[in-house]
């Protein structure tokens, strides 16, 4: 996406690519290091907690960025910004079935 934004939009829409697919990765990366690896089965409501309280740190941490971008940095080209996080979320959901096999 940043890529196409530098070729499309030139260095203003590369960055606000790249600033869109940090705001949706960093709180990603938090969630995943915040929940770490349990095992055994006894340990369900144990998961389950951390799963929450990682996903509650996972939206404050979304909100802040997006807070933080738009406050600090304001992004020349949103639809390059919006395509990013986006395109960024949607690899969750697509990784599972592209990487099938």
């Amino acid at each position: 996406m940043a890529l196409l934004g530098l070729v499309a939009g030139g260095q203003e829409a590369a960055l606000s690519a790249v600033t869109g697919g940090l705001v949706c990765l960093l709180p990603n990366l938090y969630f995943v290091w915040r929940l770490g690896v349990l095992g055994g089965g006894r340990q369900a409501r144990r998961f389950v907690s951390r799963f929450y309280r990682a996903e509650a740190g996972k939206l404050g941490l979304t909100v802040a960025l997006f807070a933080l971008v738009f406050a600090s940095v304001p992004p020349s080209n949103l639809a390059f910004f919006f395509g990013a996080y986006v395109a960024v979320h949607f690899m969750h959901w697509l990784a599972p079935w592209l990487l099938r096999g």
